[in-house]
């Protein structure tokens, strides 16, 4: 660690106000990855802004199908919620699946999406069920939102203060999870809308996050694990680490895809 300041915003004005005053400063969200990344000297902020104390973006609403989520809403939070429970019980599970209890208890889906892990479970989430990222300045589509590894479509200063989405009529959610993190190897959201399927796929991309036009097409002709039979996702354009080689994570996909199914029939 390094000396820095550290103050609590009262606001999300006051947190956009203090950060450009001090545009080397950060915000603190959960702080499971920017903490650590102090104390390994990979971040070098001049002052922490903790959004803690913000109670307007903390929580879980819901008004017929829409649900909102608050950029500070914890893990835990919607993994034990009765409103996404009740209107995409996958979430629930994908949140209850991320590191373990300490993490969920303190990391928040907010902090997630801003940082952009490729590994991480949320932006397939997000993507699939096509949902728009609220800041302080305007809203952003899913599908603009993530543009690469660690990358996002947040200007500088530019803070999450929420999620939207609309309730799917299905979805699903499966990883193969690498064993100490818990992050995912290759994990598949699967969310159906009417005749609408869109399937997003995290953990192997080398630029992050990414949808599968033909299995969209396969499962909106036919919302089944059998419609999935056959389909193959080439290596090329996926990662290569100490956890799996591309040609593994390769056939993984349709693996968890088929699964992802399975759970939302379930």
């Amino acid at each position: 660690m390094y000396t820095f300041e550290y103050v609590r915003a009262g606001s999300i004005d006051d947190a956009a106000n203090i950060l450009e005053l001090n545009p080397e400063a950060r915000y603190l969200a959960g702080g499971q990855t920017l903490v650590p990344a102090l104390k390994q000297r990979l971040a070098k902020p001049t002052m922490l802004i903790d959004l803690r104390t913000v109670s307007d973006i903390k929580g879980i609403h819901r008004s017929g199908t829409a649900i909102g989520l608050g950029a500070m809403t914890t893990h835990q939070e919607i993994a034990a919620s009765a409103d996404i429970a009740s209107a995409c019980p996958a979430l629930c599970y994908l949140a209850g699946e991320i590191a373990d209890a300490a993490i969920r208890s303190r990391g928040t889906i907010g902090g997630s999406l801003a940082n952009n892990d490729p590994a991480a479970d949320y932006p397939a989430a997000m993507l699939a069920l096509g949902a728009t990222i609220v800041t302080n300045k305007r809203k952003i589509v899913a599908d603009d939102y993530f543009k690469g590894l660690f990358t996002t479509a947040l200007q500088p200063g530019e803070l999450i203060t929420g999620i939207g989405f609309q309730q799917p009529d299905q979805a699903g959610y499966a990883k193969m999870a690498q064993r100490a993190s818990r992050f995912a190897l290759v994990g598949v959201f699967v969310a159906r809308f009417g005749s609408t399927v869109r399937v997003a796929v995290t953990g192997a991309g080398e630029t992050g996050v990414f949808r599968v036009p033909a299995m969209e097409a396969a499962l909106s002709a036919d919302f089944s694990v059998t419609a999935l039979a056959g389909h193959k996702v080439p290596a090329a354009g996926l990662m290569s680490d100490l956890h799996g080689p591309a040609d593994y994570r390769a056939a993984l996909i349709p693996v968890m895809a088929e699964r992802a199914v399975a759970a939302a029939l379930a």
